[in-house]
């Protein structure tokens, strides 16, 4: 059974944040808010945990396409192979924002990402999530939790994302409501940007 733990995303507790990460580092599984919508984590040097999550959302592991959620830009060119200037700007001038931006990997990437020749990053607007991460010294996972209602799509009350989630993940943090609309997408790897996804992100980067 999760626990449901109240974070306020102005002034995230620093205890709360620690009980978190502690939850994290021993491999469970967490939803937490984003600046888009909430998503599904876990340690991304959790080899266990990951599978959790890949088993969760009905893909196999070395196929799934799962963003890292990273506080800050130094986070982010830890586990991608030099940026040029250009890509830098970006990414400077972006985040934290509503963006996942797709890069080259390096061999920083946790060894069953190793197969994968490009990642995912995000550095969410929200002071909870980047607060996790700071404080677990690594990114995060991160896959959206859609809901099964053809007509909603993606889940915004805690409350419901509680009584839906409760058995299948260990903390559930209720930063208030989330947003019904992902991240914009944007792949980085090419010589110009190229748009995979259009969401909450405007596309005029």
């Amino acid at each position: 059974m999760a626990k449901l733990l109240k974070i306020y995303e102005e002034n995230p507790n620093e205890k709360s944040i620690q009980e978190v990460v502690k939850v994290l580092r021993n491999g469970g599984l967490i939803i937490y808010p984003t600046d888009t919508v909430y998503g599904l984590g876990c340690d991304i040097k959790n080899t266990k945990a990951l599978e959790r999550v890949a088993q969760i959302r009905g893909v196999k592991l070395e196929k799934a396409n799962f963003s890292f959620v990273c506080d800050s830009l130094s986070n982010i060119s830890d586990y991608v192979k030099q940026m040029d200037t250009s890509t830098f700007k970006i990414l400077k001038h972006n985040l934290p924002g509503p963006y996942t931006f797709i890069l080259e990997g390096n061999n920083n990437l946790p060894s069953v990402f190793k197969k994968k020749k490009t990642v995912g990053l995000r550095v969410p607007d929200n002071n909870i999530a980047r607060a996790i991460v700071r404080e677990l010294g690594n990114p995060i996972i991160s896959t959206s939790i859609y809901d099964e209602d053809e007509v909603i799509e993606y889940t915004t009350d805690p409350e419901l994302i509680y009584e839906k989630w409760e058995n299948l993940v260990d903390v559930i943090i209720d930063g208030g409501y989330g947003d019904n609309m992902p991240s914009t997408v944007i792949d980085l790897t090419g010589e110009e940007p190229l748009l995979v996804r259009e969401g909450k992100g405007s596309i005029e980067i």
